[in-house]
Order: C-alpha cells, then structure tokens, then sequence
C-alpha cells in the first residue's frame, strides 16, 4: 500500500522566540537581555520591545509571581510586518487594568507606571486570561513604516 503525503504550507511565523524564565527581578532583566539579543540577531529595532518586555516581566514577577512556576517570554514576528510580545503568568485571577490612555500615575506613586508605558510605547494591547490559571499580557509593534 503506498501513501501520498501532502505537504500543505502553514501560515507559520517566520521568527519566533519562546523561553520560560523565573518569576524574580533576574529573570525579568533575563527576559529584556534575551528580547534585544533576539531581535538585534533578526535585525530588528529593539529599544521599544526592550521597555515593554521589561515593564510585562516585571509585573509577571510582582503581581503574577506563584512560588515554583515561571513566566513565559513569547516573541514573535508576523508577515515581518508585526512583533508580538506576550508574557504569560500563572495569576490568571490578577488581571491588570483594560488598556485607556497612557496617563502616568503622580509623580510621588511608587508603582502604577508599567501599563502607561506598554501603552505608550505599543501599537496595540491587551490580556488574555487562561487557559486556567494563566493569563498573558500582550503588546503588537507594527514594524513596517
């Protein structure tokens, strides 16, 4: 019995990155390392990726860190016309705020400026929660000019 194997084309990713990192402030700077290694290497501009990686993974370590799970770090380039960055945590329960304006919290706030920034900086976005108990924080920057 012979048979035929088709092979069909897939609109897979061309670049993409996936990494799991511990929830503390090294696996957080780990995480924006990694991302401008990556997209230095794919040729990529990397100053925006590297704030926003930098402000999601520092909140998956403070508000999403559960003892013995890590985060994950997603990137990944599509019709090399969109990055998208996700970090995903296991606090699915703690979601952050809807995205809104980039207004920043006063300037005497010790915290509450990752989301204004992501916000600033991305040109879309948003959390998705589970499957349970994760949720991922995603932001798309558009690459074309």
């Amino acid at each position: 019995m012979t048979q035929e194997i088709t092979r069909t084309e897939h609109s897979a990713p061309a670049r993409q990155f996936t990494v799991l990192l511990s929830p503390t402030r090294r696996g957080a700077r780990l995480a924006r390392l990694l991302t401008t290694a990556h997209l230095s290497h794919w040729g990529l501009p990397t100053e925006s990726a590297a704030h926003i990686v930098a402000e999601l993974a520092t909140n998956a370590t403070v508000h999403g860190r559960v003892p013995g799970r890590d985060f994950r770090l997603s990137l990944t380039v599509l019709r090399e016309a969109l990055l998208r960055i996700e970090v995903t945590d296991a606090r699915g329960e703690r979601v952050p705020p809807a995205p809104r304006s980039a207004d920043l919290p006063r300037d005497e706030a010790e915290s509450g400026r990752g989301l204004p920034i992501v916000g600033a900086l991305a040109d879309r976005w948003g959390v998705d929660v589970g499957p349970a108990p994760r949720k991922t924080v995603w932001a798309e920057l558009d690459l074309a000019p």
